[in-house]
């Protein structure tokens, strides 16, 4: 009986959250439209026939379209559209932490026997890769974006120190294949199990202590991202609330944006499709810079 590659069930599985408006949450805190998200799986799937060979001496060095030229492109995005320099060096961070853990499980203790499970055969390689990139990119990132670059580039990283081992020990005839397995590769599996995690841990941290972290954070910026029923109460009688921006989206009230110093900035950045929720971020540690 055939069986269908982990990987793509996992993709089959975010395609029907996507299309059914269950990831929009997780989509807008990763920059990304339902149909920009659907478009990179199609990308992802098309894009494992594809195999560009580098050129690196003896060393026959490849890296594949689909499982590793767009994740490594969608992670770089990402990384550019951190809203500022702490998220940018914690998403670095994260990533040289993840490499490091993954490394090790590589070349310690998944060594020495043969596959599928090395040395302690209790669960596939193709399993604990991905699972070990998703769990240490959200301990060192905490965030979706930072947990989703860091296991992506981390698996990344993995590649290059075994390229450079091999130039270093002079293997003729060695190869290094990054996302050698398409859109079933560690890669995307590790990336996909970051925002997994992310978002499973995460929302269950922010139910556990009452919402999201408010401490050393604008009043009146928190008071801008309460659901407009809640922002209602503490304001006067015949105040006109403004209309939803976006569907899904958090609306703000007239009086409450009036109360907002950064109203025009936190208007521009919603317009350019960063959530107010990234917002509080942004606007806080620049807060804090000044």
């Amino acid at each position: 009986m055939t069986q269908f590659p982990f990987g793509l069930i996992a993709l089959i599985i975010v395609s029907f959250l996507i299309y059914f408006g269950l990831a929009h949450r997780v989509l807008d805190r990763m920059r990304l439209s339902d149909k920009a998200a659907l478009g990179i799986i199609v990308a992802l799937i098309i894009g494992s026939f594809i195999t560009i060979p580098l050129p690196f001496g003896n060393i026959r060095a490849s890296i594949n379209v689909g499982g590793g030229l767009i994740p490594i492109a969608l992670a770089v995005y990402l990384l550019s559209k951190a809203g500022t320099r702490k998220e940018w060096g914690r998403a670095l961070v994260a990533t040289l932490i993840t490499g490091a853990v993954v490394y090790y499980l590589g070349s310690l203790v998944m060594a020495g026997l043969p596959e599928p499970a090395g040395r302690f055969a209790v669960i596939d390689a193709i399993y604990l890769y991905p699972l070990a990139a998703g769990i240490t990119g959200y301990l060192a990132g905490r965030s979706r974006r930072s947990a989703f670059i860091a296991a992506t580039l981390g698996v990344v990283l993995v590649d290059v120190f075994h390229f450079i081992w091999l130039v270093q020990n002079g293997a003729v005839g060695g190869t290094v294949a990054i996302g050698g397995a398409g859109a079933f590769d560690v890669t995307v599996l590790a990336g996909i199990m970051a925002v997994l995690i992310a978002e499973v841990f995460g929302e269950l941290r922010e139910r556990l202590q009452g919402g999201p972290e408010s401490e050393g954070r604008p009043k009146e910026l928190l008071a801008g991202l309460k659901k407009p029923e809640a922002n209602r109460h503490d304001e006067k009688a015949g105040a006109e609330p403004t209309p939803a921006m976006e569907a899904g989206d958090l609306e703000v009230d007239n009086k409450v944006k009036e109360r907002m110093p950064f109203t025009e900035e936190a208007d521009e950045k919603h317009a350019k499709g960063i959530d107010f929720a990234d917002i509080t971020d942004d606007i806080t540690e620049k807060r804090r810079g000044e």
